[in-house]
């Protein structure tokens, strides 16, 4: 017998519910318009891979601030990027 409501879809109501008591409004927009959200997703992913799981864990927030700051600035100047 097949549900009328799947988990992952109560979830999705239920978050949408919670936006909504919140006032906040849900990421809209489709792939590949401004709205997307891959290159924020790539980042997350290149972030947890190359600082959080390689470099971790830390002693004290102190040192993650300190290690989040570093790795943005590498990211940003250092880093080889492919375009170059």
């Amino acid at each position: 017998m097949h549900r009328l409501v799947e988990p992952g879809q109560y979830r999705a109501i239920r978050y949408t519910e919670r936006l909504a008591e919140a006032g906040a409004v849900a990421s809209v927009g489709s792939r590949g318009d401004s709205y997307d959200n891959a290159l924020a997703e790539a980042f997350n992913s290149l972030f947890k891979a190359e600082l959080v799981r390689h470099r971790g864990p830390w002693k004290s927030i102190d040192d993650l601030e300190f290690a989040v700051a570093e790795y943005i600035d590498w990211f940003n100047n250092r880093r080889l990027h492919s375009a170059r």
